[in-house]
């Protein structure tokens, strides 16, 4: 089946914005006046669990901070904390900060250029999203992406299939037509879950996870002049990731 579009996740894939949200979630604990401090190796094992509020909930199910028994008996204070937390968060990556991983400007410019489509599938809410590239390509870019599935607009968040299924519904496309750009092993059950295949760019947070089924994970898209590294043997000789290696992995997966 021919390639007609590719779908991009955010965090991790399009950027490395975990820092940036782990930065954030501590400023507002700190506002809080709450010793919770997240560390990296504590803020890995939360990004297990997809979205914000849901992190915070795990943290105090299973690290049992001080005061945690107060926000369980008052899970309604969870969600404006959330709401400060990405306050934070776009003031962040607003400021350029954050830039886009290796190759994505390059790839999306590309593909656009080649009439391909392209779409986001984002566990992350709209705002962020619109915060992100407002420090990167431009707020206007947006508008390059026919169809931006984010985590508001879904019931269940990764690895659950329903923002690649929102966005094929937005393409009018199956999943088979397109290829999903993903960096976590939840992304990749999310796309496989809608039948799309996936390529795996792994992020600082995501190193040694599962990434099963992938038709190749690599360390980023690369540039002509920094070649991409292949992780485990899934990729051939190729430097960079453009439209046409796209198109030939998207191929063997469709005939495998």
């Amino acid at each position: 089946m021919q390639l007609e579009a590719l779908i991009f996740d955010c965090d991790g894939t399009l950027a490395e914005t975990e820092e940036a949200h782990r930065n954030a979630f501590n400023a507002l604990l700190k506002e809080h006046d709450l010793d919770w401090h997240w560390s990296i190796d504590t803020y890995t094992e939360l990004l297990k669990v997809t979205g914000g509020k849901e992190r915070i909930r795990h943290f105090l199910r299973h690290h049992a901070p001080a005061k945690a028994d107060y926000y369980i008996e008052n899970d309604h204070l969870i969600a404006p904390m959330h709401v400060r937390k990405t306050a934070l968060y776009m003031e962040l990556v607003k400021t350029g900060e954050v830039p886009l991983r290796p190759g994505v400007e390059r790839l999306i410019r590309e593909a656009r250029a080649a009439g391909m489509r392209l779409a986001i599938a984002t566990t992350t809410n709209i705002d962020p999203l619109t915060a992100l590239f407002e420090g990167t390509l431009g707020v206007e870019a947006l508008g390059w992406f026919e169809a931006i599935a984010a985590g508001d607009m879904v019931t269940d968040k990764k690895p659950a299939g329903d923002v690649y299924e929102l966005a094929l519904k937005g393409l009018n496309l199956e999943g088979p037509q397109c290829l999903a750009f993903e960096d976590t092993t939840n992304g990749v059950l999310s796309a496989q879950a809608a039948n799309i295949p996936v390529l795996v760019t792994v992020s600082e947070y995501s190193a040694g996870q599962d990434f099963s089924g992938a038709i190749a994970v690599i360390d980023n898209l690369g540039e002509p002049d920094a070649p991409f590294k292949a992780v485990g043997e899934t990729a051939d000789q190729a430097t960079h990731v453009d439209l046409e290696l796209v198109k030939k992995w998207h191929g063997i997966a469709a005939h495998s």
